[in-house]
């Protein structure tokens, strides 16, 4: 599998587009999806912030180099890393 196609996830390792998410949490009004998903025996960290602005849904999707060979591990980091994500950039995730 090619690099740039695993990068743009289009490699075996992903997690299919309309998969629900494995946990969602508020925080400060944006809503953090973690969505981790499998690469080889581990699970990658990813998820979605999201927040409705001006009746609009803005997302901001997210995948990082962490891997944990457990999903519960990869889930709580995933929605670590969005909580994060919001406390450093805040509504600038959008533009």
């Amino acid at each position: 599998m090619s690099f740039l196609k695993r990068l743009f996830r289009g490699g075996s390792g992903d997690a299919p587009a309309s998969a629900a998410p494995a946990k969602q949490v508020e925080h400060k009004g944006f809503t953090i999806s973690a969505t981790p998903f499998k690469e080889g025996s581990q699970y990658q960290t990813c998820g979605i912030v999201s927040k409705e602005i001006d009746g609009v849904l803005k997302e901001h999707r997210f995948i990082r180099a962490d891997r944990f060979a457990g999903l519960n591990d990869a889930v709580e980091i995933s929605i670590r890393k969005g909580i994060q994500l919001v406390e450093e950039q805040g509504e600038r995730l959008f533009d």
